[in-house]
């Protein structure tokens, strides 16, 4: 003696919400994936763009002579 019976229409329904179901859990695991590795190549260059600021002048200043005293001949 059957109580309930599932139709076509409602298994097609079930079906289709499992499949958006699944879906969405993929596309948000892919979506994290996505930002970890946006987050990643930012960071990196956020510390290439440092390295570069500290980087040391390309020569080192050359120091001054004293200047020479003229003498004054009279």
């Amino acid at each position: 003696m059957t109580i309930a019976k599932i139709t076509v229409p409602g298994l097609t329904a079930m079906g289709v919400s499992v499949l958006l179901l699944w879906g969405c859990l993929i596309g948000e695991r892919v979506l994290a994936r996505n930002a970890a590795v946006a987050q990643a190549q930012i960071l990196r260059e956020i510390n290439l763009l440092r390295q570069k600021q500290r980087s040391e002048p390309a020569s080192t200043p050359i120091p001054r002579l004293p200047q020479r005293s003229e003498t004054v001949k009279g």
